[in-house]
């Protein structure tokens, strides 16, 4: 409904909480009354009003996105599929695995033979930011490698290693299981680089044998099954737009 003339700019803040569907415009009133809401770090009162667009409003300290038009799905990328939406060599594509009807464009890459988390979206300025070479988002995966990783390797790979472009030293390194067929680890790194957990092992003398990723950023890729997609939750999105400075 268009204000009108003569009153405040803005929007009701109990109507953008109910918008963004976190409550019922009377119970964001209880929320407001109670202190359990900021906007941009300061307790709401009621009567505030707010600019969606602007303004960062927090319930209980998550962040609330407002209500958008765009969408935000995460993809569990199957193995032996292609980031991009059009191969001409003919090789399966996310495209494929896309919600029926939508035009949403992947954030960041996938190599083909790695499997996990993709992030699909149709909002380009959040795109543009968590794609820009100065914004390193940190990315978790869990690679099954060749031969028994040794504590001696293991701190190796903590202090960081050489690689032909640079150094690299990851985030977060942690042995899951190992043993003389192969060992399984969790690391953790936000270099955006190509190939980078497995150049990070090969460099150590355990080649990847399976490499999935399983957190971007806040996200999480939990018990989402190979190739299929859902749509983020709220708080997902109120922490991606954190991370992206929005």
């Amino acid at each position: 409904m268009t204000e009108r003339i003569g009153e405040p700019e803005g929007i009701r803040l109990q109507k953008v909480m109910a918008e963004a569907g976190l409550a019922s415009r009377r119970a964001a009133e209880e929320m407001i009354a109670d202190g359990r809401v900021e906007v941009n770090g300061e307790i709401a009162v009621l009567g505030r009003r707010v600019d969606p667009e602007r303004d960062v409003v927090r319930v209980d300290g998550s962040r609330l996105p407002t209500a958008r038009h765009h969408r935000y799905v995460m993809l569990n990328k199957p193995k032996g599929v292609v980031t991009t939406l059009d191969d001409p060599q003919g090789r399966r594509t996310v495209a494929e695995y896309l919600p029926k009807g939508s035009r949403l464009f992947y954030v960041g890459r996938l190599d083909a033979d790695t499997s996990g988390l993709l992030l699909l979206t149709n909002d380009g300025d959040l795109t543009n930011r968590l794609t820009h070479p100065s914004f390193e988002v940190p990315k978790t995966y869990v690679a099954a490698v060749e031969g028994n990783v040794t504590l001696a390797e293991l701190k190796r790979l903590r202090a960081g290693v050489t690689l032909e472009d640079g150094p690299l030293k990851p985030d977060d390194v942690k042995l899951m299981d190992a043993g003389p067929r192969g060992s399984l680890l969790r690391i953790s790194v936000h270099e955006g680089r190509n190939r980078v957990i497995r150049r990070l092992m090969d460099a150590v003398g355990h080649p990847v044998v399976d490499l999935s990723r399983v957190g971007f950023g806040p996200l999480r890729l939990g018990t989402l099954q190979i190739g299929q997609t859902r749509d983020l939750t709220r708080p997902e999105l109120g922490k991606l737009l954190d991370l992206a400075k929005m």
